[in-house]
């Protein structure tokens, strides 16, 4: 099976930017194949990898009730098979790393249906990659619903706020109210200036019991690619921020 690792924290601290680095280390270190599971309805990890994704999971969900609806469903073909064939076009392939996208729906209702299809599609192809990274929505969703089948490593994300600190501590609460245990789980606080946390924030992490691994300094070039639409993961290796997260990568011994 391979190593799992999900991406948790509230909205806009950094989570698809630290997973985008993330992957980049694996792929570098030549510790591919990786799945990349972008469970986020407000999907965006592509452009921070750099990628082209022409469709994903919900858009092909609407699409198949619009073929139901006008019996274009082609000749020969059952619902279900033609449901398969669809949902694989999702996989995007790329020489690292490959890419399946939840996207959102319209229809009322929908997310229960996608979220399904979704944990599918993973047990389906998981056998074939080293590692999944999954980049979640605000909360644990997706890991409450076993979309992934084990989480061997939990990275809450956080800025460097209270605030911030107090969400992700909720959040390691879920992990053990909803009894996940993760093989390990660990915070990372993000866009922190110099890199380096306030007192009252240190006591916070400390007050909540939270593993620290490592804290990302906050950066112009990641600021920069962020405003430009450019991709950050394919910043240079010296950045400062790619720099930190290479260096948690390597203290979880991945």
């Amino acid at each position: 099976m391979p190593h799992t690792i999900a991406v948790a924290g509230k909205g806009g601290v950094g989570k698809t930017t630290t997973c985008g680095m993330m992957i980049d280390y694996l792929c570098k270190k030549g510790q591919g194949p990786v799945l990349v599971v972008d469970a986020d309805a407000n999907s965006n990890l592509n452009e921070v990898l750099g990628v082209e994704v022409e469709t994903s999971l919900g858009a092909i969900r609407e699409e198949m009730a619009q073929a139901e609806l006008k019996g274009t469903v082609p000749a020969g073909m059952t619902k279900a098979d033609y449901a398969a064939f669809k949902f694989n076009s999702a996989l995007v392939e790329e020489d690292d790393f490959d890419m399946l996208v939840m996207g959102r729906t319209q229809g009322k209702g929908c997310y229960c249906y996608v979220n399904g299809v979704l944990k599918t599609q993973v047990d389906r192809y998981a056998k074939n990659y080293s590692y999944i990274v999954m980049d979640n929505e605000a909360g644990l969703e997706h890991v409450a619903r076993g979309t992934l089948p084990h989480v061997d490593t939990m990275l809450l994300i956080s800025d460097c706020s209270r605030r911030g600190i107090q969400a992700a501590a909720r959040v390691a609460e879920m992990v053990q109210e909803l009894e996940l245990k993760p093989g390990r789980m660990g915070l990372i606080v993000n866009r922190a200036p110099g890199g380096v946390l306030e007192e009252g924030v240190k006591a916070e992490i400390e007050k909540h019991g939270l593993e620290l691994l490592g804290v990302l300094p906050q950066d112009e070039g990641v600021y920069r690619c962020d405003c430009d639409g450019e991709p950050s993961a394919k910043l240079p290796d010296a950045n400062p921020v790619k720099q930190a997260v290479y260096a948690i990568m390597q203290k979880l011994g991945l």
